[in-house]
């Protein structure tokens, strides 16, 4: 929004200055991707493994109990949203979070509501 914005009513609380600094649309559905990929509790678990190690497929299913299938679809839609990372060691490819500030912000926001100290 801009400064054209005009609000029904004038409630002399600055308002014009927060619409002022308002994002664009674009911004808003972007966050609200990301955030989706929050909302599943497959992911999240695939995430908060990501967070504290870095590892291949195999070993991810295998710690979050799911099949490679999933995980790798899983894996997939992180990738898309660039919270996770991926890196070609020998013939197995090893994933990670991803060195983005909106990865950190997750990982912290991720010890926080498990209430954990990473162990790295």
């Amino acid at each position: 929004m801009n400064s054209l914005t005009h609000l029904p009513h004038d409630h002399d609380k600055n308002i014009q200055n927060v619409l002022n600094s308002m994002p664009e649309s674009k911004k808003f559905s972007e966050a609200a991707s990301l955030f989706q990929q929050l909302g599943d509790g497959t992911r999240l678990k695939i995430l908060w493994f990501l967070c504290h190690s870095r590892e291949c497929v195999s070993n991810i299913a295998a710690a979050v109990g799911m099949s490679k299938a999933v995980v790798s679809h899983h894996l997939q839609l992180l990738r898309k949203s660039n919270l996770v990372t991926s890196e070609r060691i020998g013939q197995e490819i090893h994933y990670s979070l991803n060195n983005t500030r909106e990865a950190e912000l997750i990982h912290q926001a991720i010890d926080s509501i498990f209430d954990i100290t990473c162990p790295k």
